[in-house]
């Protein structure tokens, strides 16, 4: 690390002054006016903590350093770690090298609530999302770049083709916003795909009538089989012949809403209940 910051010093800000890395699906946000954009997308409502993963040479990370918060970057890279200790020594800025995916979130902000964003590495956007949904009791709010068909997929709504797992489980307990779209000539080195800016905002009331565990398994396997009816996708839950008629199998998921699919976890849990008696 030493060596890294002996190499990054204060006059080297220029654009190549960290490589972009293939592995950990870099492509560093060149365009300022978009940088501010995201930087803007966090409300700050109720909260003053934010985390922004993977901030590259921080071309989002000074916008969020001119707020009112404390911000943590944190990214896998030695080579943006190094530079940004260089050229951000903020004092409302922690800088941390870890990997988001395998980080224990409570030693972030205490239990203190916080929220996120970033320009997502697209490898590993959909598991930063997951990973947010465990940890939803302390993150109010979620905004950032994603691949545009997979910002657009939480977004989704029921009815879409892009509706699928994703959009139900998000918006299980976040209301969900696609809010603009990003080209690749605005990125060094640009992506063969446009991207996609989102919000998360949590629902005042996010606790769920059902177990959390059941709607995931409901969800997860009603969507691996999308073309089929939920009586024939669902079948390994052993549904009884008393609710087996019930019109909701006979739909496909992406016809059932988020209030559809949490009552329909709640009629196979009071089945296997009812079955095992």
């Amino acid at each position: 690390m030493k060596k890294e910051k002996e190499k990054y010093t204060k006059d080297r800000k220029n654009s190549d002054a960290v490589r972009a890395k293939k592995h950990l699906g870099q492509h560093f946000l060149k365009d300022e006016t978009i940088a501010e954009k995201i930087g803007n997308t966090l409300t700050l409502e109720g909260y003053k903590n934010v985390l922004e993963i993977g901030p590259g040479m921080g071309v989002l990370t000074k916008y969020l350093i001119e707020k009112d918060i404390e911000v943590i970057a944190m990214d896998l890279d030695q080579e943006s770690i190094a530079y940004l200790e260089i050229n951000y020594p903020n004092k409302n800025l922690k800088i941390v090298e870890a990997d988001f995916l395998k980080c224990d979130i409570s030693e972030l902000f205490g239990k203190e609530q916080f929220g996120i964003t970033g320009n997502f590495p697209y490898n590993i956007s959909t598991q930063i999302v997951f990973k947010t949904l465990e940890w939803k009791e302390q993150i109010p709010e979620f905004t950032g770049m994603f691949q545009k068909e997979v910002a657009q997929r939480i977004c989704a709504k029921e009815g879409s083709k892009t509706y699928g797992i994703l959009s139900v489980l998000a918006q299980a307990f976040y209301d969900a916003e696609y809010l603009f779209t990003v080209p690749p000539s605005v990125f060094n080195p640009p992506p063969k795909v446009d991207s996609g800016v989102l919000r998360l905002k949590r629902k005042e009331d996010f606790s769920i009538p059902c177990s959390e565990k059941m709607l995931y398994k409901v969800v997860k396997t009603a969507f691996q089989q999308r073309r089929k009816t939920l009586r024939n996708s669902l079948k390994s839950f052993n549904i009884s012949d008393k609710i087996k008629e019930d019109s909701i199998f006979g739909q496909r998921p992406e016809q059932l809403s988020i209030s559809q699919f949490i009552a329909l976890t709640q009629k196979l849990e009071k089945d296997a209940i009812s079955t095992d008696e």
